[in-house]
């Protein structure tokens, strides 16, 4: 049984920046042990994981996939990064016709992505901004943001902060080892751009997942799209996170969906020596 694995540089258009995934196309899931393993040793930001599934009677042009996201020491409910690598990988690699729409199935529903001459659009669920239930939490973020915060809340699973410059925002060094005691998955962090190209940048801190900062975080994206877009009065967005490797997103906010664009190219290709038993 061949098990074709890839690696995949996404939202970016050249190798060595982005985010890096990897892509694993299974013909069945074998047990989570094997999945975790298999991540750990990729040691990335996310594995993505792949099995076909029957395409939709009513949407016969359109595919299927049961898709699934694995940190080097978890699962996750939902990724940007490793969903347009996955996608990426579809297309590129002729599982799907570049005509076709990505159909996943997932933790977080049914995800899509399409390919427009090699920019690729994720429809991922819109999340709201709300008031942070943890008051210890509160005080730690506090604690290691100081007095450049302008604003604090919780988006889902994260925390959401922003600062009052983009220039504090691309100086931060925040300690991880507090940040790893908080009970959420990780910080977001954002501000307002001054480049007259660029609405906003962000950074995103989770190492409670094993990702100190993760270079470019497509799920965040789902609570700074509205956020920015109520903010600017725009419903179309230009984003860069601001990590070491970088990554440029345009974004669009309509209604309970944000539809998150970027570009990725393959690193390497291959097939695991090793399958599942």
């Amino acid at each position: 049984m061949t098990i074709p694995l890839f690696q995949v540089d996404a939202f970016s258009d050249r190798p060595f920046s982005g985010n890096p995934a990897a892509v694993c196309i299974l013909p069945q899931f074998p047990g989570d042990d094997w999945l975790r393993s298999l991540a750990a040793e990729m040691n990335l930001s996310e594995t993505a994981f792949l099995v076909p599934q029957g395409v939709p009677q009513d949407v016969p042009q359109d595919h299927g996939y049961q898709l699934r996201w694995f940190t080097p020491v978890a699962e996750v409910d939902l990724c940007g990064h490793a969903t347009l690598a996955a996608a990426h990988i579809l297309w590129s690699e002729g599982f799907l016709p570049e005509s076709a729409i990505a159909r996943f199935m997932t933790r977080s529903g049914e995800l899509t992505a399409e390919n427009h001459q090699g920019w690729l659009e994720l429809n991922f669920p819109s999340q709201a901004i709300t008031a942070i239930q943890s008051q210890g939490d509160r005080q730690i973020l506090e604690q290691i943001f100081g007095p450049n915060v302008a604003f604090m809340g919780e988006a889902g699973p994260d925390y959401f902060l922003e600062l009052d410059s983009d220039q504090h925002l691309r100086q931060l060094q925040p300690d991880l080892i507090a940040l790893a005691q908080l009970s959420c998955r990780g910080v977001i962090v954002t501000a307002l751009s001054r480049e007259p190209d660029l609405d906003f940048i962000s950074r995103f801190f989770a190492p409670q997942l094993g990702i100190p900062e993760d270079p470019v975080t497509g799920s965040a994206h789902c609570s700074l799209t509205p956020y920015w877009g109520q903010r600017l009065g725009k419903t179309n967005l230009v984003a860069y996170q601001a990590s070491e490797r970088g990554g440029w997103l345009t974004l669009r906010h309509d209604s309970e969906r944000v539809y998150i664009r970027g570009q990725a190219i393959t690193v390497f290709r291959g097939e695991l020596a090793h399958p599942p038993q």
